[in-house]
């Protein structure tokens, strides 16, 4: 299994950056007329991660995660960074180049 992070090039600096969830978001509940005591931490998926550049990078999250999806998954790293999962190198290889192809130098994979 081979995994490399995926950045995108910042809308405002241009430089390559890379979501990373820092703590699960927190899903609390309220009643109609009672205050619910419980909170539910929800891990984001990675897809889920990638979605929310939206507005942060130059390329539409939707847009990467359909060529990704093709070539490896989306997941997150041990320390919540944004990786794509993959099984062989030849799928690394393929991703690298349909992303430089349909993207450019605006999505970038690094290890």
């Amino acid at each position: 299994m081979i995994r490399l992070r995926l950045f995108g090039r910042c809308r405002i600096y241009h430089d390559p950056v890379s979501p990373v969830l820092r703590a699960p978001a927190q899903i609390g509940w309220e009643a109609w007329f009672r205050r619910i005591d419980l909170v539910t931490p929800q891990q984001l998926k990675g897809e889920e991660l990638l979605r929310r550049t939206r507005g942060w990078w130059t390329a539409e999250p939707n847009e990467v995660a359909e060529v990704v999806k093709k070539h490896g998954r989306l997941t997150l790293g041990e320390q919540g960074e944004l990786m794509v999962e993959f099984v062989d190198q030849q799928s690394v290889e393929a991703l690298s180049a349909a992303l430089s192809e349909r993207f450019g130098d605006q999505v970038l994979l690094s290890p």
